[in-house]
């Protein structure tokens, strides 16, 4: 979870804080605090993550609203 003064972390920092942490629990070295510790970590950059997708997809389908109707396009990078 973001703490109160420190800004909140980009899309790509939190998707990579969030891979660090996974790595780091699947060691299975770390002490069941600490354990813990990450996984809480881990559930909130998720959810933050996921928010921020969500977010993202909510504006493309703003974008390609064509006659009052959402018409999904597929994406094709040139």
């Amino acid at each position: 979870m973001a703490e109160p003064d420190k800004p909140a972390l980009s899309f790509e920092a939190s998707l990579s804080e969030l891979e660090r942490l996974v790595k780091e629990l699947e060691s299975g070295e770390l002490p069941l605090e600490k354990a813990l510790e990450c996984f809480e970590k881990g559930v909130a950059l998720s959810d933050a993550c996921r928010r921020r997708l969500e977010e993202a997809e909510t504006r493309v389908e703003i974008l390609l609203r064509k006659n009052q109707k959402i018409e999904p396009e597929p994406f094709e990078p040139k």
